[in-house]
């Protein structure tokens, strides 16, 4: 391949815990801006994982495999996520942005990772507005709580939290 058909790949990362209907879309149209998307799950133990790395990378497998989109590729990576970019070729990152709060946020990351690799651009899509104010945070608050999370994940995904919630005891019956 030329320079010039060089082909075009781009990360979409996340923890995807769980990956919800938001992050689907995301993925969805994410793969029509690019030859190759890799949905890069990573490791963040601030966030509190409710699944394991190993967990979500299946959970996100089967998920695209469902959306039966053939230019993605599901790869686990605990690193810097320019490094990571490197290392697969990306010359894209996309991020998926809900609200003004996820702009802040996902501007100073961009900046950051600009600084970083200047190279490698950030590209923002902005939520279906149906799916806003998905978040898996609270997902996972909801399933605690033993409310419904059918509007918000696949019946899949909903099958491995409710399966997660039964292991670990719900927070509260009322």
């Amino acid at each position: 391949m030329s320079a010039s058909e060089q082909e075009r790949i781009g990360i979409y990362p996340g923890t995807f815990d769980p990956i919800t209907l938001g992050h689907a879309d995301i993925i969805r149209r994410g793969s029509k801006l690019v030859d190759r998307l890799i949905l890069g799950v990573t490791t963040n133990p601030s966030k509190n994982p409710m699944f394991s790395p190993d967990e979500r990378i299946a959970m996100v497998e089967r998920e695209v495999a469902a959306m039966g989109l053939e230019n993605i590729e599901v790869v686990g990576f605990n690193a810097l996520l320019m490094k990571f970019a490197n290392k697969m070729n990306a010359s894209m990152i996309i991020r998926g942005l809900r609200a003004v709060a996820d702009f802040e946020y996902e501007y100073q990351m961009a900046g950051m990772n600009q600084q970083i690799d200047e190279e490698i651009e950030t590209v923002f899509l902005m939520a279906d507005v149906s799916l806003q104010p998905i978040a898996s945070k609270l997902v996972k608050e909801i399933a605690l709580f033993g409310g419904d999370i059918t509007p918000f994940v696949s019946e899949a995904v909903k099958a491995d939290v409710l399966a997660k919630v039964a292991d670990i005891g719900q927070l509260g019956d009322y």
